[in-house]
C-alpha cells in the first residue's frame, strides 16, 4: 500500500531546464520485458509547466522519505536542485527527481513518432501505455497546462496502427 503524501501547499510552477520525455523503458505496469513501453520523466532542456509542492515542515522528514522511497527505489531518477518559478512569481530551488541518463533503461531517442510505436503496442498488468498518455493529457489540461510533446505523443497515438480497442478506450478519457 502507497502512502499518502501530506502537502501544505500547491502552486503553479515552471521548472527551468527540465522538460517532459517518455525516455525510461517501461517494461511492468503498463508493459513488459517482452513488449516494453516507455514512461515520462525530465530530461535535460526546456522548461516544463507543472505543480509545486509544499511539504509540512512539521512532518518534513517523513514526507521526505515518502518521496524518496517512491522516486529512487528503482534507481532510474537521480535527485536536482532545480530554478522554479512559483505562480506567484516567487523563485526558488525546489527538489526533483530527474531521468538518469546513466541507467540502462535510459532511451536518448524521444521522438514523437519512435515513443508512439512503442507505446501503442505496449500493455502490463495495469493497462496499455497509451491509457497513461491519455490520462496525462487530460490532468494537464484540467490543470490548464499545455505541453506540446505531450499533446503531439497523444495524437500520435489516437493515430496509430493499433486494434480499435485501444483507440476506443483512449478517446472516451
Amino acid at each position: 500500500m502507497e502512502s499518502v503524501l501530506a502537502i501544505e501547499e500547491m502552486q503553479r510552477a515552471r521548472l527551468k531546464g527540465w522538460q517532459r520525455s517518455f525516455c525510461i523503458r517501461l517494461i511492468s505496469g503498463r508493459a513488459t520485458p517482452d513488449v516494453p513501453g516507455r514512461m515520462l520523466s525530465l530530461d535535460e532542456g526546456g522548461i516544463t509547466e507543472g505543480i509545486a509542492f509544499r511539504l509540512p515542515e512539521s512532518t518534513l522528514i517523513n514526507e521526505l522519505e515518502i518521496v524518496w522511497t517512491r522516486e529512487m527505489i528503482t534507481g532510474l531518477y537521480r535527485p536536482v536542485w532545480a530554478d522554479v518559478s512559483l505562480g506567484n512569481g516567487k523563485e526558488i530551488q525546489a527538489l526533483a527527481f530527474v531521468s538518469d541518463r546513466l541507467h540502462p533503461h535510459y532511451e536518448q531517442d524521444n521522438l514523437t513518432a519512435t515513443v508512439a510505436l512503442s507505446i501503442a503496442s505496449a500493455r502490463g498488468d495495469i493497462g496499455t501505455n497509451a491509457d497513461y498518455v491519455w490520462k496525462l493529457q487530460a490532468t494537464l489540461g484540467a490543470l490548464g497546462i499545455r505541453d506540446d510533446y505531450v499533446s503531439e505523443l497523444a495524437l500520435a497515438l489516437h493515430e496509430a496502427p493499433c486494434n480499435d480497442k485501444l483507440h476506443q478506450r483512449g478517446a472516451s478519457l
